[in-house]
């Protein structure tokens, strides 16, 4: 088991309501037509495949999509949606799960790799994903770039959301490169907000393309949206392509 926090049964019943942005087809649209156009005619494996937010779609875009997910209370609500003979789940985590055979591609969405808490084990999860590729197989990944831009001295939290129903904030620890994510939601009418947070590890383009040359992957590509446009120094976010030599 690795580090990363195990979502409980209340999230992830939670989950696609609180992400009706994220499952849009504005979203969705140019993320599906990206990985599929990698997949090619071969297999996908998503790591933390989740409820199935992109999984299910890639789908039934024709893309046989296999799942590892460390939590069974998201495969769950994955499963109303899809069979298991459809898009199988292995339940562990991203870093060490094995399935069987070859894939031309290995993604990895929403910033995931850093719900691994150490460098080490961002590292292993490079090289589980270079162990599923196929050669010319890619491992894709899709993260924000970490926000220290915007910490003036002396401060440590950095908001991200500010809404009517919605607070978010998080908070650094530089030294181990370890993000909180706050959130305060308001449920229902009567004014209450519930709070939660997850911890992360964030982690430099650079730094994720010394952990792919370790695993033995080399960079491809990377962009700043699923729309192609070029990753410049104002980028929030990335989606970097990995691809394991012939």
């Amino acid at each position: 088991m690795t580090s990363s926090e195990l979502w409980s049964r209340a999230t992830a019943e939670r989950y696609d309501a609180e992400e009706t942005e994220m499952s849009s087809a504005a979203v969705l649209g140019p993320t599906v037509a990206f990985l599929a156009e990698l997949a090619g005619d071969g297999r996908a494996l998503e790591f933390a495949v989740g409820t199935g937010r992109v999984g299910v779609p890639l789908r039934q875009r024709g893309v046989p999509v296999v799942g590892v997910e460390l939590s069974e209370h998201m495969a769950a609500v994955l499963r109303r949606k899809i069979d298991e003979d459809t898009l199988p789940v292995a339940i562990g985590d991203m870093a060490t799960t094995v399935v069987p055979g070859e894939f031309t591609l290995v993604y990895l969405l929403y910033n995931t790799i850093t719900n691994l808490l150490t460098q080490d084990e961002q590292v292993e999860c490079f090289r589980n994903a270079a162990r599923h590729l196929a050669p010319g197989g890619r491992f894709v990944i899709e993260l924000g770039v970490p926000p220290l831009r915007f910490l003036p001295p002396g401060q440590v939290a950095v908001p991200f959301d500010v809404s009517e129903r919605h607070l978010g904030f998080d908070t650094f620890d530089l030294v181990d490169q370890i993000l909180v994510s706050n959130h305060f939601t308001r449920d229902g009418e009567d004014g209450r907000y519930r709070r939660s947070n997850s911890r992360h590890r964030y982690a430099w383009p650079a730094e994720l393309d010394l952990m792919a040359r370790i695993a033995g992957l080399e960079l491809e590509r990377r962009v700043a949206d699923w729309d192609g446009a070029p990753f410049v120094q104002d980028s929030a976010k990335h989606i970097s392509v990995w691809r394991k030599p012939s």
